[in-house]
């Protein structure tokens, strides 16, 4: 007998090294932040009814509906986040995987990590037409401290323990967000034209989440540094980045921090020797206005520093 009532939750995500290589063959390290999530509840209905009106989230139950249970064409989903949206942080991707969780439930279907991921993407990239690779929608599925090599193809997944991350701060400005995928089309072109850079920088990125993932494993911060700040500035030599998520980088390493982008749409990740260096940096980008979220060293799952 089906569930009378579906709930599902996906939390944020910040990339620490490799992005945006996910979705051209390369690696990713990242890491949820439960501290800001999306969740969804579903129940039966006499139609589908989406409270508050969302096009993500309609495209996710009908897919769902046609793919794993016809019934959940006819459900009432309510959906609500705390994400910051906008700046890269993984935001429609977990309202998504959010409401794929809660219609799993109630109608009794069971699918796989990478399944849910891989349904999750689907519903972005081929129902709604928006540039998108699995590094989130991964990250989210798996949660925690995650490595994905996609070399291979989709499964080179690999769950770390949270403990080996030193402490680090995630920050972002609400007034300089900006949708992930106007970062992604344009890059997908470049690279399906063969320009060099592109293809260079993106196998580039991809050796650096593989060495920040040894790194971590080694407990060498240094050389886990040395990635992070290596994938920004690999990012600032294929694409045009925004002034203003630059200063934010600027800001994070001028207190002696790494820093590169948590996704595309302007967040920024800054990998601390300590925890005194964290709080340091994250008051620094607090002066810039920025929302911050801190993961202390042997933890890595704090809540909201502003």
């Amino acid at each position: 007998m089906a569930a009378e009532l579906g709930r599902g939750a996906a939390s944020a995500r910040a990339a620490l090294a490799g992005n945006p290589s996910d979705g051209y063959g390369g690696a990713v390290l990242a890491v949820t932040l439960p501290g800001y999530q999306a969740r969804a509840s579903a129940r039966f209905a006499a139609r589908l009814d989406i409270s508050p009106p969302s096009e993500l989230v309609s495209a996710a139950a009908l897919r769902f509906a046609r793919r794993h249970a016809t019934e959940a064409a006819n459900a009432a989903i309510e959906w609500t986040t705390s994400i910051p949206r906008g700046v890269g942080l993984g935001g429609s991707s977990a309202i998504v995987i959010s409401v794929l969780r809660a219609l799993c439930e109630l109608c009794e279907v069971t699918l796989t990590r990478t399944e849910l991921a891989e349904l999750a993407l689907a519903v972005e990239v081929q129902e709604l037409g928006i540039a998108a690779g699995l590094q989130d929608r991964v990250a989210q599925s798996y949660g925690g401290l995650t490595f994905m090599d996609f070399a291979a193809g989709s499964g080179g997944y690999e769950t770390l323990d949270p403990a080996l991350l030193p402490p680090v701060v995630v920050a972002w400005r609400a007034d300089a967000g900006g949708a992930s995928h106007e970062v992604h089309a344009p890059l997908r072109v470049r690279y399906e034209r063969g320009e060099p850079a592109v293809l260079s920088g993106l196998e580039e990125l991809a050796s650096l989440a593989r060495g920040a993932r040894t790194a971590l494993l080694a407990g060498d911060f240094h050389q886990l540094a040395r990635c992070v700040d290596r994938s920004f500035d690999q990012r600032q030599r294929m694409l045009a980045l925004d002034p203003r998520h630059v200063e934010m980088v600027r800001c994070a390493r001028a207190c002696g921090a790494a820093a590169n982008y948590a996704g595309s749409g302007g967040a920024i990740v800054a990998v601390c020797e300590s925890g005194d260096h964290r709080r340091n940096a994250a008051r620094e980008l607090a002066r810039l206005d920025c929302g911050t979220f801190a993961l202390p060293p042997g933890l890595g799952l704090a809540g909201p520093t502003s």
